[in-house]
């Protein structure tokens, strides 16, 4: 009871400090939209209820928790189609990650059932949106918009961009959590197709591909939903369902992004002994692919970046035009 009336109390208190700051930053600066009382509120609760809702279930740590409170309060302070994008993507791979973990700790040593992100972790996969969200913040306002490029250029190139970012992660989480299960023969290194064994970083398979556009379609999903639900305008605007597939074509072609920088710029090296896969030379591995350039978080840094500037140039150029009123 203590705690829930602590927590109550620090949002309050949380909620009405980033309202005053965005005024003064208003009276600073004419250009800024302040925040709403309401937005600042659902900006600061709805990810510590989150976040602390992880602590418990041991999804992160709590360096993960301070950095995920970062992301959650940026991104919902920006635009609510923003918070359900992120929501979907956290909510989603957590569960995947605890789905089925006896099968998964036979092929990863460093499996750690529920995940428990660090900071690390979650700053690769949430740094990019959350510095997209600041930009957008910072242009285009605290408000949601829909996709149209001929009167909202700005916010529909950093919405399809923060899109892509989470798509692409979401993409390779699923991937990895669904592929190394489902998986009914050994995967194949993304750069030569050779067979190799289970937990190769750069390997694919047929399960885990599929996965991968599953996981970039529910983000777009959510994002689609959120558009349909607050932004105003929709009925000249474009229609707004290739959102959808968007967020499929960007979770399945970030995952392939991310396969191919793990397969030739991360190492593998197969353990006899141990049965396992090793992300580190040893005296005991055999080598499989890759070189020891990049850690897993940095691989997935990677990708989030090549997908955020790649996907929304090709979208503004196949994105459907405004319907005529």
């Amino acid at each position: 009871m203590v705690t829930n009336v602590i927590t109550l109390c620090t949002i309050i208190a949380a909620s009405l400090g980033v309202w005053l700051t965005s005024l003064a930053a208003n009276t600073y600066n004419g250009g800024l939209i302040p925040l709403s009382p309401w937005r600042c509120l659902c900006s600061i609760s709805l990810p510590v209820l989150i976040v602390r809702h992880a602590l418990r279930k041991k999804s992160l740590d709590r360096s993960g928790a301070l950095a995920a409170l970062l992301v959650g309060v940026l991104l919902t302070a920006a635009s609510f189609c923003f918070f359900l994008a992120l929501f979907t993507f956290f909510i989603s791979s957590t569960c995947l990650t605890r789905w089925r973990a006896v099968t998964k700790q036979k092929i990863d040593p460093h499996y750690r059932s529920g995940g428990q992100r660090n900071w690390l972790q979650v700053f690769c996969n949430g740094g990019i949106p959350s510095k997209l969200a600041l930009i957008y913040l910072v242009e285009v306002g605290p408000r949601e918009l829909p996709i149209d490029f001929s009167k909202h250029y700005t916010s529909s190139w950093l919405c399809l961009a923060l899109i892509a970012a989470l798509a692409t992660s979401a993409g390779d989480t699923w991937a990895a959590e669904v592929g190394s299960v489902f998986a009914a023969a050994p995967p194949h290194l993304i750069t030569t197709w050779c067979r190799v064994p289970p937990g190769t970083n750069g390997a694919v398979s047929p399960a885990g591909l599929i996965a991968s556009a599953c996981g970039g379609l529910t983000v777009g999903l959510a994002f689609f939903i959120g558009t349909n639900a607050l932004a105003p305008g929709l009925e000249a605007a474009p229609p707004q369902w290739p959102l959808i597939l968007y967020g499929a074509v960007a979770g399945f072609s970030g995952s392939i992004i991310d396969s191919f920088l793990g397969a030739t710029l991360q190492y593998s090296g197969y353990d006899a002994k141990q049965g396992f896969v090793m992300s580190h030379p040893t005296p005991t591995t055999h080598h499989v692919s890759g070189y020891a350039l990049l850690n897993n978080n940095a691989v997935n840094l990677f990708s989030v970046i090549l997908s955020t500037a790649l996907f929304p140039a090709v979208a503004y150029s196949l994105w459907p035009p405004a319907l005529s009123t």
